[in-house]
């Protein structure tokens, strides 16, 4: 099967499986596992941060986040097909008890304007505002980057307002890998910072947020009351070490197959994608020739696996997929879309 469901399905490589069996462990919880200590270290490193805690998925570092930067009964803006919005199981409201105000964006950005827009008055009858969200890159805007410029835009706005800003950055890897910025470049704009390694750069388990030293330290206790607290993670850790180190250079690959992949189906019949807008690993392609269901299962049938989602298909590239299965895909989709079953 050639599987484009997600980035999340890669497999940890040899070498990667070689580094976790030599880790070295000892008791996360107490704060004396050396791998996940120097998993930790190097993370806040990249990221121009004072420290960086270990979890077991980008979902908790989120949630860890809001949390950290809110109470109940708070506001947290975002953009309004957020991860954390849509993705994360209701989590704002089931652990941080916090509301989320939408930001209609444009392929999950927004701007300083969008900010100073949802800002409410100072008023008894309303939910203070304390965070913003931004996701780069956005899932569901098919891996758009956002601009640094844009980004520092929104957060002088939201400084203007006294709030504090939070990236989720599950693909932040990615952004820098398309437009050469430095990941510290972007995180300087944010007091937190959540990065996964368990997408495009392979590692089997977990990520990373990142802040200050007291911000971490709070985090601590948050992903202890989550249930996130691990022991010897070291064995999953070394994985994810791996993966920063080698695997970070690579996912220029995966983007540059993402861009044969929609330029292959731009030009196939009973699908539409503007393949100008692929910037990284994401491809959405919306279906007009069948229901997006029924394409996905034939696909499937045929031997590649996509994640249908309303009228659209997305799929991902990544490290367990070569140009030669994008091109594979590409002979498969073509076959099926001109098949007599799929003619309307």
């Amino acid at each position: 099967m050639i599987d484009l469901r997600s980035d999340t399905v890669t497999r940890p490589t040899s070498a990667m499986r070689q580094a976790m069996a030599a880790a070295e462990v000892g008791d996360d919880v107490l704060g004396d596992d050396p791998t996940v200590v120097a998993l930790e270290r190097r993370t806040a490193e990249l990221l121009g941060k004072e420290a960086a805690c270990y979890m077991p998925s980008g979902t908790m570092t989120n949630q860890v986040a809001l949390r950290v930067h809110t109470e109940p009964g708070d506001e947290v803006l975002m953009e309004a097909f957020a991860h954390v919005y849509l993705f994360e199981a209701g989590g704002p409201a089931a652990l941080s008890g916090v509301m989320c105000r939408l930001i209609p964006g444009q392929r999950g950005l927004f701007t300083a304007a969008d900010v100073r827009a949802a800002l409410r008055p100072s008023n008894v009858h309303y939910p203070p505002t304390k965070l913003v969200c931004v996701e780069n890159t956005h899932n569901v805007g098919g891996g758009s980057i956002w601009p640094l410029e844009t980004v520092a835009e929104v957060e002088a706005a939201a400084r203007e307002a006294g709030l504090r800003m939070h990236l989720d950055g599950a693909r932040l890897w990615n952004a820098a890998a398309a437009t050469g910025i430095p990941e510290r470049a972007y995180a300087s704009h944010f007091d937190s910072v959540s990065v996964c390694f368990s997408k495009g750069l392979g590692a089997p388990v977990g990520s990373a947020l990142a802040g200050t030293r007291a911000f971490i330290e709070r985090a601590r206790r948050f992903r202890k009351q989550f249930g996130g607290g691990m022991r010897q993670a070291g064995v999953i850790a070394a994985g994810a070490l791996y993966a920063l180190e080698h695997h970070r250079s690579r996912l220029v690959e995966d983007h540059a197959n993402a861009k044969l992949l929609a330029e292959g189906i731009a030009a196939m019949p009973g699908v539409s994608i503007d393949a100008a807008t692929v910037q990284t690993n994401i491809v959405f392609f919306e279906v007009t020739a069948m229901p997006a269901a029924e394409l996905a299962n034939r696909l499937s049938r045929a031997g590649v696996l996509m994640l249908a989602r309303g009228t659209r298909i997305r799929a991902l590239t990544h490290l367990d997929v070569s140009r030669d299965q994008i091109a594979e895909t590409l002979a498969i989709m073509g076959k099926t879309l001109g098949s007599r079953e799929a003619t309307v």
